[in-house]
């Protein structure tokens, strides 16, 4: 079947001038597309590939060297003088390959064995020259995101296996989707993208019936589908590489670097890689416009695609851009015309400076509240989350990816061997020739290198980090109501999901309140819709802490089945008090009872407040033979204090 053609995608805009200045200029670092689903991201970046310029390569090399300047130190080199050209490649990385899939790996066998270096080449080796494609990228371990975007920035991967070095040339067109209902990335990576495009699908329905409409032509005869549009998509592509030509003679002026560096200056972005990015993106959009130097106009096109994933401070904030503030910058940092005779000169000069410098410094104020702390205040109606403190689950898991709990993973400290027969993970180089030797002189061996089975191989067991599920168990009952704490209570809820945020884990949040229990968040990887459900908790009615307990732990049974490598973490957030329902405490203790039985990892966050307190939550902290938490210790810095107070 032949792929949908890129011209044919009706709106998006944006997204689609952002591809094609990725196609222009690969420099620029890629393309995040952020959109809810169902909004044809897919579709746009696998039609892209059809649209760039054929290449040429070595023929015979596995690493697509350009034959008219090959990599020195490619591992197929030397090359020889044929080429021969094929279409640009579209690379779809998935979201469940393995570091050794993605960068390559060495065959250990071999090295021992003969003595050379055998490198498989991974998916980047695959997608250089071309486009490489992860759908879902938010869902991506984040060494892999490291390593990818490392990769796009450097333009090479390097292999580093058991004393071995390999390198080659990766320079690539990295493009990902995500569905932010799903999880955010960390800002680190968000950073490490050139671009980032939001769609959403239009509300227009003479606009939808259309996309309706062609989507059923595509799937009822694809190839007339794609003739309809082969002429725009044929010119389009040819103006891509058109723009590829011209890229090197644009000229970006002292003024037009003067105005990046004081807009992105007047955003307040981090780093320096905002700057380096518009730069870039204006240069490729004054060459996709066929003009030779950088106007205002392709700043301004530049900054709207690389800054507003940048501006972000914490997962909560929402990216954007604000539009009068972008046009204030602009004016701001706009070169000074030509002088007049000086008596002209002096007044007018001396008349616009007043006008322009108040709203000049007012607007940033007005632009960075609602990204800054307004938006702390408006996430839970609580005073401004902290540092809170890292609980874990205890034992060594075999979860997802992360920083919580400690586990058995792919990547990290080599803590001992796996035993004979697993193979799973990387080679462990000392065990394996430690069990090939003492069968040497009975298989034969007469030359320098190991005569190896394949039961001889030893793989690492190595020991990292993983996410976890925690699921929070929130008591909303009048009790919780009280002046003040509910404020407290969320503020402290909010801390954890953000320290959740920072480890990787999933988070799920259970509340109990008049007499009910419910699921209020089933369990997910985006804290911001946890945030979202926590801002507008309703609080009242009686305390129905058994119905709580017994609302997670089927949520808890539910998410083993689903998810059963992922070990859960209980926060369970209350005062103690179970007053609805006859024989309300004994039904809380039976269901801490079941939940201790399980063995689930739990932690209790004491709410109670005031100086006659009836510890009621230390003692479900002991059924569930979990760890006692006090509300006000909560905070990392806290606990660092007590602990040195407790010293001295």
């Amino acid at each position: 079947m032949r792929p949908y053609p890129f011209t044919a995608v009706v709106g998006m805009p944006d997204l689609w001038l952002g591809l094609v200045l990725s196609a222009i200029s690969p420099a620029i670092g890629g393309v995040l597309v952020r959109g809810e689903k169902g909004t044809a991201k897919s579709t746009m970046v696998r039609a892209l590939a059809g649209l760039l310029p054929e290449v040429d390569v070595v023929e015979g090399c596995r690493f697509s060297c350009d034959p008219a300047a090959p990599d020195p130190n490619c591992p197929d080199a030397p090359h020889g003088t044929r080429a021969v050209r094929r279409p640009a490649r579209l690379v779809e990385l998935p979201v469940g390959a393995a570091e050794d899939r993605v960068i390559g790996s060495l065959n250990l066998e071999r090295a021992l064995t003969e003595g050379v270096t055998d490198f498989q080449p991974g998916l980047l080796a695959a997608a250089h020259r071309g486009l490489l494609y992860v759908d879902e990228v938010n869902l991506l371990h984040d060494h892999l995101v490291d390593t990818l975007l490392d990769a796009a920035a450097m333009g090479r991967a390097t292999v580093e296996r058991e004393g071995v070095s390999v390198s080659h040339a990766a320079r690539f067109v990295l493009i990902g989707t995500m569905n932010p209902e799903e999880g955010e990335l960390r800002p680190q990576l968000l950073d490490r993208f050139g671009l980032t495009v939001e769609v959403a699908a239009s509300r227009d329905p003479e606009q939808r019936a259309e996309v309706i409409r062609r989507r059923l032509a595509y799937e009822a005869d694809p190839d007339a589908f794609a003739a309809r549009f082969e002429d725009t998509d044929a010119q389009l592509a040819a103006e891509i590489a058109a723009a590829q030509k011209l890229l090197p003679s644009v000229e970006l002026s002292d003024d037009a670097l003067r105005q990046i560096a004081e807009v992105c200056a007047a955003f307040e972005v981090d780093g320096m890689r905002a700057d380096i990015v518009t730069a870039r993106t204006a240069v490729a959009h004054a060459a996709w416009s066929g003009r030779t130097e950088v106007s205002t106009e392709d700043i301004r096109v530049a900054a709207r695609l690389a800054l507003p994933h940048r501006r972000r401070r914490n997962p909560f904030d929402a990216p954007g851009i604000d539009e009068e503030q972008l046009e204030q910058a602009l004016r701001d940092a706009e070169p000074p015309e030509d002088p007049g005779p000086p008596d002209d000169d002096g007044p007018g000069s001396g008349s616009d400076a007043p006008a322009e410098t108040p709203q000049g410094q007012q607007q940033p104020e007005t632009g960075g509240e609602p990204g800054g702390g307004g938006s702390e205040q408006q996430s839970v109606g609580a005073g401004k989350p902290y540092r809170a403190r890292m609980f874990s689950v205890a034992g060594l898991g075999e979860g997802a990816h992360g920083k919580r709990s400690r586990a058995v993973t792919d990547a990290g400290r080599t803590i001992g061997v796996r035993p004979p027969g697993t193979r799973a993970g990387r080679p462990h180089l000392v065990a394996t020739v430690r069990a090939a030797a003492p069968h040497q002189r009975s298989r034969g061996r007469d030359g320098a290198g190991l005569v190896l089975r394949p039961s001889d191989l030893r793989f690492a067991l190595r020991e990292g980090r993983e996410g976890n599920l925690v699921l929070f168990c929130v008591d909303a009952s009048g009790s919780m109501g009280a002046k003040s704490r509910m404020r407290e209570v969320k503020a402290a809820v909010l801390s954890l999901l953000l320290d959740a945020y920072q480890r990787r884990d999933k988070v799920g949040l259970v509340t109990f309140r008049a007499g009910a229990a419910e699921l209020t968040l089933p369990p997910t990887i985006s804290v911001e819709a946890a945030a979202a459900r926590l801002e507008g908790l309703p609080t009242g009615g009686r305390t129905p802490l058994a119905e709580g307990l017994l609302e997670a732990a089927r949520v808890l049974r539910v998410e083993a089945v689903r998810d059963p490598r992922r070990r859960p973490l209980l926060v369970v957030v209350t005062d103690g008090r179970a007053t609805s329902g006859a024989d309300a405490v004994a039904r809380s203790q039976q269901a801490a009872d079941m939940l201790a039985g399980a063995g689930v990892a739990s932690v209790v966050m004491d709410c109670e407040t005031g100086r006659m307190r009836l510890g009621l939550a230390a003692e479900l902290a002991a059924r569930l033979g979990g760890e006692h938490v006090p509300l006000g210790e909560v905070a990392a810095d806290t606990l660092a204090t007590e602990v040195r107070r407790r010293a001295a």
